[in-house]
């Protein structure tokens, strides 16, 4: 840490503390988290969850980067320097009396979307998807706190009470830790609403009472549904037929695409839910995928500007037939190539945008997964991470599997805010 000055104190959570930190080396401000847990090896911090997510899913422009991960072997210390962000959602719309644009809000939600799509196509989901895990920086949205995340394709049972209880799905709620990265949506529905009427969907003060308000709202799920979620529930369930007021008409500006994929995201059925690509592809998010095509074609034309092309110098054969013309025409195409270079025959590389191309339904990603192993999977080994203090050289292939407790950022404390 002799590279960075202090500047203030941030936030404070259980397991971690957030300063402002600014590098000596270039001046530049990061956010420094500071793990209040010691820690006694390489392997310790290598195998952290929040580490092993953030290495995997950076560089991408909606997850949280993180810059460098300083470990001090004397004191067992860690501290994850990270980008320094403006403020997270919670702050942007605590106290506000007027909703944000619903230009705004479409503009935050996708790039919400991206950062969830890109996670779960890397075989990770978050498990705490909130205002205050959701970080804005001019305009530019990125999600942040991986101290929650799991693997895809780790084996089921989870634990059970992972996510804030506001956002926390009807499956988190109702089985004993049997739930998908589908509750990610669930979650990020939540925060679309709170976003677009300042207001919490479903706060709870307790899980009867979350179940119970889910169900003021959507109504009491198919009998197929509650059957499903009784196979994995030590003790039976039955709720009172409830028909559901529907999502509250707090935003009556909002337009019928918006309230529809609202909709969707917050379905009761994880399997009838919304997977973060499709929600991509959703008719609301049209003028962000128009955006985001006339970006790639300018970027297009950056790559290869137009050449100008010679003018060719009279001469007495301008009276030529037209047959004649036709037979000069693929000897004037070799010589221009020749005059202009390999950039004229050049192709453009075809670039990519999770949000503009076009997938397939599937239930869950196919990618695999950095941060465990299912019943035949693997689990990858990271290597050691440079250190401050001696060295010490490790055996990658060493399966270590500490006892740590869950890391995350520290949240700003909400009066009876869903913890």
């Amino acid at each position: 840490m002799k590279n960075y000055k202090a500047i203030g104190k941030i936030g404070e959570g259980t397991f971690s503390e957030v300063m402002k930190m600014q590098s000596l080396r270039d001046g530049t401000y990061y956010a420094c988290k500071q793990m209040k847990q010691h820690f006694e090896s390489i392997e310790q911090v290598n195998n952290l969850r929040e580490i092993q997510a953030l290495r995997c899913l950076n560089p991408h422009p909606n997850i949280l980067t993180l810059h460098e991960v300083v470990f001090d072997r004397k004191s067992g210390s860690l501290a994850l320097i990270c980008e320094l962000m403006d403020m997270n959602i919670y702050e942007l719309i605590r106290g506000r009396r007027q909703p944000l644009s619903e230009k705004k809000i479409m503009h935050y939600m996708y790039q919400l979307c991206k950062s969830l799509d890109h996670m779960h196509r890397n075989g990770i989901f978050h498990r705490d998807v909130k205002p205050e895990n959701i970080l804005i920086k001019q305009d530019i949205l990125k999600l942040g706190d991986f101290g929650s995340c799991c693997s895809v394709y780790s084996k089921q049972p989870y634990t059970e009470y992972i996510s804030t209880r506001w956002y926390r799905a009807p499956e988190c709620l109702l089985t004993d830790g049997f739930y998908t990265y589908k509750m990610d949506l669930w979650s990020a529905g939540c925060v679309f609403y709170e976003i677009a009427s300042l207001q919490p969907l479903f706060p709870g003060a307790n899980e009867l009472d979350q179940i119970s308000k889910i169900h003021d709202v959507i109504g009491t799920p198919a009998q197929k549904t509650l059957t499903k979620f009784k196979q994995s529930r030590a003790m039976s369930f039955d709720f009172p037929f409830k028909k559901g007021s529907g999502i509250p008409l707090l935003t009556a500006n909002l337009s019928p695409q918006c309230l529809s994929l609202l909709h969707a995201m917050v379905a009761y059925d994880p399997d009838e839910r919304i997977a973060a690509h499709q929600a991509l592809q959703h008719p609301y998010f049209q003028e962000q995928r128009a955006a985001e095509l006339q970006v790639l074609a300018s970027h297009r034309r950056t790559l290869l500007p137009e050449h100008p092309m010679a003018l060719e110098p009279l001469s007495h054969n301008w009276h030529a037939s037209k047959e004649s013309r036709k037979q000069k025409q693929p000897l004037r195409q070799e010589e221009d190539a020749k005059r202009l270079g390999p950039a004229c025959l050049m192709q453009l590389p075809k670039l990519r945008l999770s949000g503009v191309t076009r997938l397939s339904s599937c239930s869950s990603p196919t990618l695999r997964s950095v941060l465990g192993s299912g019943t035949n999977g693997r689990v990858p080994v990271l290597r050691p991470l440079k250190c401050v203090g001696p060295n010490k050289k490790t055996d990658p292939q060493k399966d270590i599997k500490p006892n740590l407790k869950q890391c995350r950022l520290p949240t700003i404390a909400r009066k009876g805010g869903g913890y």
